[in-house]
């Protein structure tokens, strides 16, 4: 179970993670998790570029190094890049220094700032050891859940969902996946067309 808005009271919970973005702008951060892949981070950069949107991307260390000319194309792009483990790990059932280390091994290959954790799971213990261990650094979260990785979701309802619940200053979570792909498909398009006729503008996250 997931839930498309994130709720108040999470937020305040974890108040030290980022939820959202400077509200008071008409600006959305679009986010994209689990790549970089050949097909599905071409087709992203390809609309983004369409809507000339910049957009941030979470990459796992993992494809970085099996797609290295694909993660060259997100940089060339404009867009800024965020760590999301090597091994796409949930850090609620793996042990604080293993997802310490595999957090480390990505940080050498994309030396970024920003991190989100997969699945959104991560210990208050793994936060603080992260943050020891890369100063300054920003644990990215988020506000809308686009639903795209689930499969029992129509694409339709899908794009329903991330209008509905959307607003200035909302960070947005996609996936560049295999997996999504049939639904970013059909929304990505549709949801920036839509946006920029509302007269949102979109940037990547500031490191």
């Amino acid at each position: 179970m997931y839930l498309v808005k994130t709720p108040w009271l999470l937020k305040k919970l974890y108040p030290n993670l980022v939820w959202s973005a400077r509200p008071a702008t008409r600006c959305i951060y679009l986010t994209f998790d689990d790549g970089p892949i050949p097909i599905v981070t071409p087709f992203v950069l390809n609309i983004l570029k369409k809507h000339n949107a910049k957009a941030t991307f979470f990459c796992i260390g993992d494809n970085v190094n099996k797609h290295t000319d694909v993660f060259e194309q997100i940089k060339a792009g404009g867009h800024a890049i965020g760590n999301h483990t090597f091994n796409h790990l949930k850090g609620w059932i793996t042990e604080n220094n293993t997802y310490l280390d595999n957090f480390l091994q990505t940080d050498k290959l994309l030396n970024t700032s920003l991190f989100r954790p997969p699945y959104g799971r991560i210990k208050r213990a793994q936060i603080k050891l992260l943050k020891s261990a890369r100063p300054g650094l920003k644990i990215i979260m988020w506000d809308v859940l686009s639903g795209d990785f689930d499969t029992s979701l129509s694409p339709e309802a899908c794009l329903k969902n991330v209008l509905k619940h959307t607003r200035a200053g909302s960070i947005v979570v996609f996936h560049d996946s295999l997996k999504a792909f049939d639904r970013l498909e059909y929304v990505l398009p549709r949801a920036l067309e839509y946006w920029s006729k509302e007269g949102y503008s979109f940037s990547a996250l500031t490191p």
